[in-house]
């Protein structure tokens, strides 16, 4: 098997490189520890008003699949084979056709070192956006320390050639001092004053009165260079989209598209794929976060946050291990404990990691009996309904493999769109255990 996924990988891998050097599309590529694929979203939302483009359909960001896939316009067949055979003739059908996007938006994710170089000499980026690092990031666990792992995303930043564009965020300082090391025009964009694209003014909307306060979304100005254009959207929540949109901007200006013309296309285009902190209908007149894609220690601490800000009756937290974060397992957890208890009326954790989150949550004054410790996603789903009320706001999050979505499905108002609106919704997923 070892063998013929190498082999699949070798021929998508090649195909792709094919494609590139026949269309030479320009490619946007997207690292970074966290929001990667909300930014890809965004950057989509905005460049498609304008240039026919092309992104992944899900989170394709590994050395081994994501970036030929998302070249080919490919989805994973996991365990298929006809699948895969399919996928190299429709590889081929790519090659041969009379037209191609202008533009391709690939995430870089690594996961080992040397992940990054291979997938830059595949696909060599015309603009490389960075997101954010953090103290401790996510895939940690494989290299020395978050250094090493900066480092290795930086070669993004070095890819890219004088006549490119690096778009990085200037509120994390690892992110922010790739600057040194870049070829091409440097944009930054952040919160902080700073910043060539700086995004302020965050406010949660609303709609009702009183006790039937719905959120809606959120408001945010993004000014540059003495334009400034207000920005509204809809369905989506988290100070963290400061740093999105901001992102998206940075990527239209460096492709000669004006403020007002990006920050309607935000409007009219974006919304963050499922799982990513999306505002769901609960059971018992309850809303969720569904934050259930994956998990880490900064992702964590923005759901958090969001959780804070929500009006409800109570705030519940369901939180789960955060993986791949190696020595720092037990002080991010410790860290998410500390957070959460000044935020949630009730705190339920699930896996053995997150009962350092339960730990520190009592340490920190929570009562016993609002701290709850379940072993899986079913138990913690099935305890979450025999205590939710009309008005409560549930975060749901947690690491892929915890399959905290299960959580969300169980609740859920509407379980029968649970297809469309949850992660991990397809056959291989759901046969998986």
């Amino acid at each position: 098997m070892n063998i013929a996924k190498k082999i699949l990988q070798y021929i998508f891998r090649v195909q792709a490189k094919m494609v590139l050097k026949r269309f030479h599309p320009k490619i946007i590529a997207i690292t970074g520890s966290v929001g990667k694929t909300s930014t890809k979203e965004a950057i989509y939302a905005v460049l498609k008003e304008k240039y026919t483009v092309r992104k992944s359909p899900k989170s394709y960001n590994s050395m081994e699949w994501g970036v030929s896939l998302t070249i080919l316009g490919l989805v994973s067949e996991w365990n298929n084979p006809a699948g895969w055979i399919s996928n190299i003739g429709k590889g081929i059908m790519t090659l041969m056709a009379s037209d191609y996007p202008e533009m391709v938006i690939v995430e870089m994710g690594v996961d080992h070192p040397g992940d990054m170089d291979v997938m830059v000499s595949l696909a060599k980026p015309d603009i490389a956006v960075v997101t954010a690092i953090g103290d401790i990031p996510v895939h940690v666990e494989f290299f020395a320390g978050p250094k090493e792992l900066a480092l290795e995303k930086g070669r993004i930043v070095r890819a890219v050639s004088s006549d490119g564009y690096v778009i990085l965020n200037s509120d994390d300082d690892v992110v922010h001092d790739m600057r040194a090391e870049a070829h091409g025009t440097v944009r930054t964009f952040g919160v902080g004053r700073g910043a060539d694209v700086h995004v302020s003014g965050y406010k949660l909307t609303t709609t009702g009165k009183e006790h039937h306060v719905i959120p809606k979304g959120i408001a945010c100005k993004a000014d540059y260079r003495g334009t400034s254009v207000p920005i509204h959207l809809e369905g989506v929540f988290g100070k963290q989209q400061m740093y999105v949109i901001g992102a998206a901007v940075a990527v239209g200006l460096s492709l000669n598209m004006n403020m007002v013309d990006i920050a309607r296309a935000l409007e009219k285009n974006y919304m963050p794929s499922p799982g990513r902190l999306r505002l769901l209908p609960g059971i018992k007149e309850s809303w969720i976060l569904d934050d259930t894609y994956n998990a880490s220690p900064m992702a964590m601490h923005a759901a958090l946050d969001t959780l804070k800000d929500m009006p409800g009756v109570r705030r519940i937290a369901v939180l789960a291990d955060m993986l791949e974060i190696g020595k720092f397992t037990i002080k991010a957890h410790e860290s998410m404990g500390m957070l959460a208890a000044p935020i949630a009326n009730v705190l339920i954790t699930v896996g053995p990691r997150a009962k350092f989150i339960a730990q520190e949550a009592r340490a920190r004054g929570m009562k016993k009996t609002d701290v709850v410790e379940c072993v899986s996603a079913e138990e913690a789903g099935s305890y979450l309904q025999s205590i939710m009320e009309p008005g409560d706001v549930i975060l749901v999050k947690g690491s892929q493999s915890m399959r905290m979505e299960k959580v969300v499905e169980e609740i859920m108002a509407h379980p029968e769109d649970a297809g469309d609106l949850l992660v991990r919704q397809d056959s291989y997923w759901k046969t998986k255990t």
